[in-house]
């Protein structure tokens, strides 16, 4: 299978988040897919600690999945070199029903676009004295046969010897920058080669006469015989020039394919040309788009891991191509317009489904990637802790700590001590490191969520982040926000929250004079012990 498949979780990655897409793109690439782990965010302390251990690198950064023109079914390799004839631009036009064609260097850079309307506008008005083209380009156009060849490149007046001979002699001086079209006047074609023009073209495919051609030769001068009169050579011999040569700088409009395709179609509406030339970065042109091509669009594939919620996800996920979505939260708000394969079970990790769907495939799991699903699993259980482990999460997680050889217990240890350190970041940053939006019909607010071993180094200056947290919500227009200090050891949370939330945390927890930095023994987890209790206050 070609088409790429993104693989991503949630915005502000966590550990379960990272490692459950690279696991499961590890899987679809076995399989046979060919798909690509992304992060939507700057990966934490902790999942940069679990990458560096199992020697992965951090997945790529995907800013959005909107739809971009090298997504559209344009004419890709659709172009024309600047030294093909005119009459090459207009039948490649004419035989690939189109109107327009861009033309490009000799390292396929572009040039301009030239259209049918620029080639028949040049037909009526054109200069059909002189020639600039190379001599293939003239025994293409003419059907013509080469007698001599000195030239790569014919550029000259052209001359037809319409008159007789003695007239002709008497009116037309011929020079080396002539180009003459001639039948069988012997006297004006040894005038010719002795004069030493740049080129002879024979009509009628008569012949030369060897003395003739031996003084051609002598002085290098260029010929070719046509089956073409004179008439015919003369009507078409303007159609052998460079397509260079008609370029104006009126089309130099093109669009790179890497631009959105929303964009696009403001651009458009305002040009409204028919013909656009797409180009990289590096003005390398990649081919042509009709205005008419724009109803093909091949979207982005996506697969989901670890959300199912619009906010949560990636920039432009309404224009991407849902296929799959794996995950251990709530249902959300993620709609898609044919079936999808949607796996959602209440276990702690996203990494145990992807377990299953291993055993399920029968696709062995090497150590490295066991490693990255076990740390998923253990930061997002809390070491099988939080009340969202189940029995499968367990047993999981023995499971792949034989396939990773390691000792769980103390490397979850090493790897929340990592992971949890505060050590150069602002307040700000703690904040948001993972900070989720949710919503009820009438109401919004966002959860903030700190595992740390260095709570009283928050709880010291809980007046700031009480300040920072209110400033999110006025700035969100958010109706509360709260942030859960939770002590990883002692297996409870500090609740700082904004004052408009205490009234609800007070309803949905039974808590009498709520202060800021609220002990909430046992409470770990914001998904179950946290979230779910609010959405039943907020009904």
């Amino acid at each position: 299978m070609n088409d790429k498949i993104y693989i991503f979780g949630h915005k502000n990655p966590d550990t379960d988040t990272v490692t459950s897409a690279i696991a499961l793109s590890y899987l679809k690439n076995k399989l046979g897919f060919n798909s690509e782990p992304y992060v939507l965010g700057e990966v934490n302390l902790e999942t940069k600690y679990v990458l560096d251990y199992f020697k992965i690198k951090v997945p790529k950064y995907l800013n959005d999945v909107k739809l971009q023109m090298k997504d559209l079914n344009y004419h890709k390799n659709y172009f024309i070199n600047h030294h093909a004839s005119i009459l090459e631009a207009y039948t490649y036009m004419t035989d690939h029903n189109i109107t327009g064609i861009p033309v490009v260097g000799d390292n396929n850079e572009f040039l301009s676009l030239i259209t049918a309307k620029v080639i028949a506008k040049y037909l009526i008005n054109g200069d059909y004295k002189t020639l600039k083209t190379s001599y293939d380009n003239l025994l293409k156009t003419l059907d013509a046969v080469k007698i001599t060849k000195f030239d790569e490149e014919i550029e000259g007046n052209i001359i037809a010897a319409a008159y007789r001979s003695t007239t002709f002699m008497e009116l037309v001086n011929l020079t080396s920058n002539d180009i003459l079209i001639v039948g069988d006047r012997h006297s004006i074609i040894e005038n010719a080669v002795e004069k030493g023009v740049k080129l002879i073209i024979i009509v009628g495919e008569l012949d030369i006469k060897p003395h003739h051609l031996e003084i051609a030769k002598k002085n290098k001068v260029n010929i070719i015989k046509t089956k073409y009169d004179t008439f015919t050579t003369a009507k078409r011999i303007g159609l052998s020039s460079y397509i260079e040569n008609l370029i104006t700088e009126d089309r130099m409009f093109t669009l790179d394919q890497n631009d959105y395709f929303d964009d696009f179609l403001i651009t458009s509406s305002k040009l409204k040309f028919n013909n656009y030339p797409i180009i990289d970065k590096n003005n390398i042109c990649k081919g042509l788009i009709r205005i008419t091509d724009i109803s093909e669009k091949n979207r982005k594939k996506v697969i989901l891991v670890d959300h199912n919620e619009i906010e949560q996800s990636v920039i432009g996920l309404d224009e991407a191509e849902i296929l799959e979505v794996v995950d251990h939260h709530k249902i959300g708000d993620i709609s898609t317009k044919n079936p999808i394969n949607f796996r959602n079970m209440s276990v702690g990790s996203t990494n145990t489904i992807i377990y299953k769907l291993f055993q399920e495939n029968n696709i062995e799991i090497p150590k490295e990637i066991a490693g990255l699903m076990i740390s998923g699993i253990l930061s997002d259980t809390l070491v099988l802790t939080s009340p969202t482990t189940t029995e499968v999460d367990k047993e999981v997680v023995n499971n792949l700590a034989k396939i990773a050889q390691i000792d769980y217990k103390k490397y979850a240890m090493d790897m929340f001590k990592a992971g949890t350190s505060l050590k150069g970041l602002s307040k700000n940053e703690i904040v948001n490191t993972d900070l989720k939006t949710f919503h009820t019909e009438e109401y919004s607010f966002a959860v903030g969520q700190i595992l740390t071993l260095d709570y009283e180094d928050i709880l010291k200056e809980k007046e700031d982040y009480v300040k920072i947290i209110s400033e999110i919500a006025e700035n969100k227009e958010l109706n509360f926000v709260l942030l859960a200090v939770t002590d990883i050891i002692n297996n409870g949370s500090y609740i700082l929250y904004t004052e408009d939330a205490k009234k609800y945390l007070e309803a949905a927890f039974n808590i009498e004079n709520l202060s800021q930095g609220y002990y909430m023994e046992g409470v770990v987890s914001r998904k179950k012990q946290i979230v779910p209790y609010l959405m039943d206050i907020l009904k």
